[in-house]
């Protein structure tokens, strides 16, 4: 058995776990060479907990079998196959033949047919399955095991001629495409066989392909073959041995197509998983009317509501469901169609809801009124829907409420804080006849954007800041990328189990899908609807809450949890989606050990981050509040000044407008610690650099013009991020230090003499050296011990200082003995540990994480194996000189869940993140006890 290295990684991955298996073990102890598995007749070799070997859909298909629910037959080959594929130059392991062979006779045995028989043959399906569900992104084969011969024992068996040829056209189909690459050559190319498929339509005078007559199938099969043979050179294969290991084949390569690669990097899941390949016998929902298939969810995966949620096609095999070429019926409707059959879905619906203790996707087959289940994974679900899941089955006690934060997804916070569409906007535009159409709202949200109708359009028009609605006739795994740029997705087919509604609610994406009035061009780039058309460029509207079309762009308003807790225009009682979110929270806050603060300048931000759960303040920027009015003028004319005297009257000027910025946020943040930077940024960004504001300054502050060209040109520095700034300006100005923590102080006394608790924590930037931090800590505490004499009192307050330089982590023991709490900038210790600069690394960055360089962009990502071992040993280092050192994290990777994981694993007391990304830190909190206790 091939031993491939494997990659690993410490970021939390889509299961929850990162395990790689190597190697799996016999009872004995041996090396096991079972690399085929077989389920049926209600036993199974495999179960549910083997998904890192079996895949999900192939662990799921032998626990179902175990279950005891009516499942085809089949096999599962491992996913150890597949990385002996890619390792051994795409060839199989010795034994995997005769593996294969011995499982084949199983599936016929119990399912009573033979493989490659002309009289009684045994159809079967070739499908992948890697770990965690990647809808659509690798290929499957359906049918397989059919040739002349075969197709003429199908009739004899089923009595069905029009079943049989439409089983055959639907696999040399399928085969031409997946194993012998029969495929569009470009972006605006109809699939060939669609072409093919059309023009027998057309011909026929026929709609749908199920009204296309036994001979036109017939034909068709014949047609695609010369097709398959003409444009690729290669001959149909007629033995169904072949075209098994053609198919398994096929699947393994899928694993690294374009597609394939582009969903593992949306949803970091690392190359080295591979995936599995299922091989079951074939039951069919194409053989007439007592047939049928379909896909459903055992809640809504928009709402997250507990109904059985579905779609299904009489007379049809189950890609025509997820592909989008009819748009299904609702599964409540099956009730009436198929009534015993509806009545086992909702028994099986209940048992495996109470098994898996999830929300379950399923999909399933009626063949001749018999149900057969295909498959059950845990259902993709929008954000809403995942968190209303959670808070639903804690509620009806089917999960702990450690378990119900375990399955959210941090991020997902952002879905529930998207903005709407404004109501009295909407209206408007309903009332002037804009909606075009309305179709399925497969994806809740609003979102506007300029229309693009193929992916590699939408890539490119975002790429230039335009923000873009995908539209198809129906999307296909192809479209991966450009769904990801959109800020929605409009299908004209499909339903809301189609592709485009699956992949969208994934992604977080507003989506409208079977929007059956829609008639869309791509080779003329346009669509119409209700006689209006419009062309590629122009505005839509979609509203993936009412699956609405709207022509224009329109206005958008906040969430319901934003106008609870910030506008204050809607009550708690009003709003489930509010109510849901504050019970979440709540549990998140039981559970966590690490405060949240955030980032704020303004009393404003400080105020809604209180109302998003934020316990303090971990960087106010005093620089940002020197913009503001007169302000820049008083700063223009302390850097001008030619003497310590001339710096002084101009911070006199300041002062009294920094004692009122501190004012106003220690008010707000009434007994929260509030963490102020002393000034950090060179000084020559508060200058005027063009000629006119130059001259408009000289004129202000009455200097000769030359003189602040004079200062501007001085001032220039080749590399300002490592040259003249933080606590550089206060060691060689220690005026200015002197000013900003006067005005920090008398600020704080004035608060405090309110009654109001103030708990200031003055934070020193860019500190290298432990001589550094002495000079500015004495101008603090000197000046402190000035501000309490003149006011008669005295508040506490802490002088600390930012760890954003190596050599800082580095001697942290000594910078200790005189900080009173760290706080890592891990924007500058990420450019200086990596040694590049964040503005210039957008050139290339892109190309190290696309070519796996870098796993991720340090910068959104904290990188846990460099700048995180020097926050590790700044916090060991540190608390060894003063062991009740508080110790934080600023800056945007405080909001980024598997940093702020990593900053508990570490031992910090807080994360500090931007308001809007407070809730997510709460919640990740949460989940980084969870992930400790567990490995406890």
């Amino acid at each position: 058995m091939a031993v491939v290295k494997t990659k690993t990684t410490s970021k939390a991955k889509p299961n929850g776990k990162v395990r790689t298996r190597k190697n799996a073990l016999s009872r004995n102890g041996k090396l096991s060479t079972k690399y085929v598995y077989a389920f049926g007749g209600s036993k199974a070799d495999g179960r549910a907990e083997m998904k890192n070997l079996l895949g999900g859909k192939g662990a799921n298909l032998h626990e179902m079998a175990s279950l005891g629910l009516p499942v085809p037959a089949g096999f599962t080959i491992t996913t150890e196959v597949c990385t002996y594929f890619y390792a051994n130059g795409r060839t199989y392991p010795k034994t995997l033949q005769a593996e294969v062979a011995k499982a084949l006779q199983n599936i016929e045995k119990i399912m009573n047919a033979r493989f490659g028989d002309d009289e009684n043959p045994l159809l079967l399906s070739v499908r992948s399955g890697a770990r965690v569900s990647m809808p659509g992104m690798m290929d499957t084969v359906l049918n397989l095991g059919l040739n002349d011969e075969a197709v003429q024992g199908l009739i004899a068996k089923t009595g069905n001629e029009r079943f049989a040829y439409d089983c055959y056209r639907r696999f040399v189909q399928m085969y031409g495409d997946v194993v012998l690459g029969l495929k569009p050559v470009d972006k605006d190319e109809i699939d060939p066989f669609e072409e093919i498929l059309e023009a027998k339509k057309h011909a026929a005078g026929v709609h749908y392909d199920n009204e296309l007559s036994a001979a036109a199938l017939k034909e068709l099969v014949a047609e695609f073959k010369a097709a398959i043979k003409t444009r690729t050179g290669h001959n149909f294969p007629d033995d169904p041995m072949e075209q098994l290991w053609g198919a398994v084949g096929a699947v393994f390569s899928s694993w690294m197509n374009e597609r394939a690669i582009a969903y593992r990097k949306l949803y970091d899941i690392p190359e080295n998983w591979g995936t599995a390949v299922n091989v079951q016998a074939m039951v069919f929902g194409n053989m007439g009317e007592d047939c049928g298939t379909g896909v459903a969810f055992t809640r809504d995966p928009a709402t997250g509501e507990d109904v059985f949620y579905g779609e299904y096609l009489i007379n049809a095999q189950g890609e025509d469901v997820v592909a989008g070429i009819r748009t299904p019926e609702p599964i409540a409707r099956l009730e009436q169609d198929m009534p015993e059959v509806y009545k086992q879905l909702m028994t099986i619906r209940q048992k495996l809801e109470r098994h898996y203790k999830e929300m379950q996707d399923v999909e399933f087959t009626v063949q001749n009124g018999t149900l057969w289940m295909l498959q059950t994974r845990n259902g993709k679900r929008t954000g809403f829907a995942a968190f209303k899941i959670a808070h639903d089955m804690v509620k009806e006690k089917l999960i702990k409420k450690e378990e119900g934060l375990r399955r959210l997804d941090p991020s997902a916070l952002n879905q529930l804080l998207r903005p709407i569409f404004d109501a009295k906007e909407k209206e408007a535009a309903v009332d002037a006849g804009h909606v075009l159409a309305k179709g399925l709202n497969a994806g809740p949200g609003a979102a506007s954007g300029r229309i693009v109708f193929n992916a590699p359009d939408a890539v490119d028009w975002k790429k230039n800041g335009e923000k873009v609605i995908l539209v198809r006739i129906e999307t296909s795994p192809e479209d991966i990328k450009g769904m990801d740029a959109a800020e929605g997705i409009l299908t004209a087919r499909g339903g809301m189990t189609s592709h485009a509604a699956l992949v969208a609610r994934q992604m977080g994406k507003v989506c409208v899908a079977g929007c059956s009035t829609l008639e869309i061009d791509y080779r003329a780039r346009t669509m119409t609807a209700k006689g209006q058309t419009l062309r590629e460029g122009d505005w839509i509207s979609i509203d993936g809450t009412t699956g609405e079309v709207i022509a224009g762009q329109l206005k958008t308003k906040p969430s319901e949890i934003l106008q609870v807790l910030i506008d204050k225009t809607m009550h708690a009682e009003d709003s489930e989606t509010y109510r849901i979110y504050s019970t979440i929270m709540s549990w998140a806050d039981s559970i966590r050990k690490m405060n949240v603060r955030t980032n704020a300048d303004q009393p404003d931000q400080a105020a809604n981050a209180i109302a998003f759960g934020a316990e303090g303040i971990g960087l106010c920027r005093t620089e940002h509040m020197f913009f503001g009015g007169d302000r820049i003028d008083a700063v223009r004319e302390m850097i001008l000044a030619d003497d310590e005297a001339g710096r002084r009257r101009a911070l006199d000027k300041l002062l009294p407008m920094q004692r009122q910025d501190f004012i106003g946020i220690f008010e707000v943040m009434d007994g929260f610690p509030v963490t102020i930077r002393t000034l950090d940024p060179p000084l020559h960004e508060f200058l005027p650099h063009t000629a006119h504001e130059q001259a408009d300054l000289a004129v202000k502050i009455g200097l000769p013009v030359e003189k602040i060209k004079a200062k501007v040109e001085a001032l220039h520095e080749f590399n300002p991020m490592l040259g003249h700034r933080g606590c550089r300006l206060g060691v060689v100005y220690p005026e200015i230090t002197e000013m900003q923590a006067r005005a920090i102080l008398e600020a704080a006394c004035e608060v405090a003499k309110s009654g109001k608790e103030v708990l200031p924590e003055i934070m020193i930037p860019l500190v290298g050296h432990i001589n550094e931090l002495k000079l500015q800590a004495k101008v603090v505490r000197e000046t402190a011990a000035k501000v309490f004499s003149e006011k008669g009192m005295k508040v506490d307050y802490l002088v600390g200082t930012m760890i954003e330089l190596p050599r800082a982590a580095v001697v942290a023991d000594q910078i200790a003995k005189e900080a009173e709490f760290f706080s890592f900038g891990t924007n500058d210790l990420t450019q200086t540990t990596f040694g590049l600069s964040r503005d210039d690394a957008g050139r290339f960055l892109p190309y190290y994480v696309e070519h796996e360089i870098l796993e991720d962009d340090p910068f959104d990502t904290l990188d846990q194996d460099g700048v995180g071992k020097l926050m590790e040993w700044a916090v060991e280092r540190g608390r060894a000189t003063r062991p009740k050192l508080k110790v934080g994290i600023c800056g945007e990777h405080g909001g980024d869940p598997a940093t702020v994981k990593f900053c508990h694993k570490i031992g910090q007391n807080y994360v500090s993140c931007s308001p809007f990304r407070v809730p997510i830190a709460r919640l990740a909190a949460a989940q980084a006890v969870l992930e400790e206790t567990e490995k406890d």
